[in-house]
């Protein structure tokens, strides 16, 4: 099976994960609309590729209330948009040991940033995805290893990312039960730690000198892609693939038997 989707709407496109993937798509002739808050990272992605092959739209997805607007605009500007990559995170460290250094603004954001803007995109994009039946449409979204075994460093940003696993399991069920969504895929890629600017933004981490680990970002883009084309919905990498799904294989049979049981919705 091949990637189906011929236009896709990547949000966090200015770094990391996010632009490796939408250049791969690219290569392999997929029209992408890139979306970050950096418009000169944007501008650039655009002026590489150029207009026939790339777009971009300017947004900060911690902007909740804008979003429902901010989704109308570009699917009417772009309404052959088939697949959305759901690709934004940030992460932070959480030290209860100090909770007076706790900053809970911060706290907030990551949230925000990692799980509640997720759920609002969401909302507000899959009416256009469901309208485009019987053609195929998908909705991915980037989770973590960490997801399924957390760090206590980054306590909070472990946990965004669990509920953003479960969320989409039961997403997944419920647009699976639904004849007028089935359609629509739920895709979830669970990567290891990558050699990304994830890391280098981080103070602690740079002050330890501790920045430039995990997978190399190649190695990565080529494991997923591979995964991607051959329609996998979930996609644990690299060492998630090898340890660490394995631990949630039982808790997958179980709410397989309770989706049978209860009915997706």
């Amino acid at each position: 099976m091949s990637f189906p989707y011929k236009t896709v709407l990547m949000i966090g496109c200015t770094a990391g994960i996010g632009l490796a993937l939408a250049e791969r798509m690219i290569e392999n002739g997929i029209f992408v609309i890139g979306v970050g808050r950096r418009k000169e990272r944007l501008d650039a992605f655009v002026a590489k590729y150029g207009s026939k092959k790339a777009a971009a739209s300017q947004f900060d997805i911690t902007n909740v209330d804008g979003i429902k607007d901010w989704v109308a605009e570009v699917i009417k500007t772009y309404p052959d948009i088939d697949c959305v990559f759901l690709n934004s995170g940030i992460q932070r460290t959480l030290n209860f040991t100090k909770p007076e250094a706790i900053d809970l603004a911060s706290v907030q954001q990551e949230m925000t940033t990692n799980y509640m803007s997720y759920v609002a995109l969401t909302t507000y994009l899959l009416p256009h995805l469901q309208s485009l039946a019987p053609r195929p449409a998908a909705l991915a979204a980037v989770t973590s290893g960490l997801a399924l075994v957390p760090l206590p460093r980054c306590a909070n940003y472990c946990a965004t990312k669990a509920a953003l696993h479960s969320l989409l399991w039961s997403l997944r069920a419920q647009l699976a039960g639904d004849e007028a969504s089935r359609h629509v895929r739920v895709v979830e890629i669970l990567p290891p730690a990558v050699q990304t600017e994830l890391h280098e933004l981080q103070e602690d981490l740079r002050a330890r000198g501790h920045t430039n680990f995990g997978m190399p970002l190649v190695e990565f883009t080529d494991e997923t892609w591979d995964a991607l084309t051959k329609g996998k919905e979930e996609i644990p990498v690299g060492m998630v693939k090898d340890r660490f799904v394995k631990a949630d294989d039982e808790r997958r049979e179980m709410f397989q038997q309770m989706v049978k049981m209860m009915g997706a919705t």
